[in-house]
């Protein structure tokens, strides 16, 4: 859009259009509007935001009304109600539309031609022209701002829904690593240890013959008994994998490409590893939702005593970030375990998450 504007703003730049203000001013005029446009576009803060857009508005009004013959030059117009579209409310957007669509008419319909009905009709049927111009151009732009926020949203509830996936996952098998656990020492356990008492009592009760062969399976139930304990230990302690889960909530996500870093020696019980999994939803889902990135780095490591968890994209960042529901929850649930949530948005948005690892 900022090539069509400088586009047809050639004629007037080149001298091939007289201006009303000199040739030098309408270029000082034309470069305040460019300068406007892209501080609108790129600002951080609402306010700075609105006023480079406002410069943008005035300037590109000046350059329309100070040239005798315009061309294509209310394509400026166009352009600045396409673009507001972006960064306004749509009323805001109607406004600028409506003042452009006067801007046009001031330009182009001299007063004293009011009374002169073919003189009158032709900037007319002009002025009708470019506003449904930027009414058309103001829809395209509302529908490619909705298919990117559904997009969007899209890709949030794909995080949401594979990190509710994997979470469930892990539940349902804890709880059957539990109930395998129980059902071993309920049902073995409870076999053996009777086998073990009547071997014992068959031992003691006499019956010399078969001594040695008592002997051998006492010792055989008490080994069968140990290895079920072992069993039942190892079934308890089996963590979650980990990488495979965070892979999982970070693939193949619309619109983001993230690159994932996570050391192999990562290693948490499954209260921590929900945390951390969590962490990564929060990162993604909040790099989705503010950032405008299309690049997220998570990188996951041991460090020490601690699991770290550090996100990084390439967006618009802001100095001083606002803590959300779900930032703020995160903070909690480290809190209660002792870690720690560090946020930096300089130069894109960084957050640090500490994971006590014991």
């Amino acid at each position: 859009m900022l090539a069509v504007a400088v586009g047809v703003s050639l004629p007037a730049l080149l001298g091939l259009v007289p201006t009303e203000i000199g040739r030098g001013p309408w270029i000082a005029v034309l470069s305040v509007f460019v300068v406007c446009l892209l501080l609108a576009v790129l600002a951080d803060g609402r306010r700075s935001r609105y006023a480079a857009l406002a410069g943008a508005v005035l300037s590109s009004w000046a350059l329309v009304l100070t040239v005798h013959v315009s061309g294509l030059l209310p394509v400026i117009l166009v352009v600045m109600a396409a673009v507001s579209a972006y960064l306004v409310s749509v009323r805001a957007v109607a406004g600028i539309v409506a003042a452009n669509t006067v801007v046009l008419w001031l330009a182009h319909l001299p007063v004293e031609t009011f009374a002169e009905p073919l003189v009158f009709a032709e900037p007319l049927v002009m002025v009708g022209f470019y506003l449904l111009i930027q009414v058309a151009s103001v829809l395209s732009s509302l529908a490619l701002i909705r298919e990117q926020r559904m997009r969007r949203d899209l890709a949030r509830a794909h995080v949401e829904l594979q990190a509710a996936s994997v979470l469930i996952e892990q539940s349902a098998r804890s709880a059957e690593r539990l109930r395998i656990s129980r059902d071993l020492h309920d049902l073995i356990g409870h076999q053996l240890t009777v086998l073990t008492l009547e071997l014992e009592a068959a031992r003691h009760r006499g019956a010399e013959h078969g001594r040695d062969h008592i002997d051998r399976a006492d010792r055989v139930a008490r080994d069968l008994l140990a290895d079920v304990r072992h069993t039942v230990s190892e079934l308890r302690a089996t963590p979650a994998d980990l990488t495979e889960a965070v892979r999982r909530v970070v693939e193949d996500i619309p619109g983001l490409e993230v690159e994932l870093d996570m050391e192999p020696v990562v290693s948490l019980d499954e209260e921590r590893s929900a945390v951390v999994l969590r962490a990564v939803q929060e990162i993604v889902t909040n790099t989705l939702r503010h950032a405008e990135a299309r690049t997220l780095s998570i990188h996951v490591a041991q460090d020490g005593q601690e699991v770290v968890v550090t996100g990084s994209d390439d967006g618009r960042g802001g100095e001083r970030p606002t803590w959300g529901n779900g930032l703020r929850g995160m903070s909690e649930r480290l809190t209660d375990l002792g870690g720690r949530l560090d946020i930096d948005g300089r130069g894109g948005f960084t957050v640090i998450v500490r994971v006590p690892a014991i």
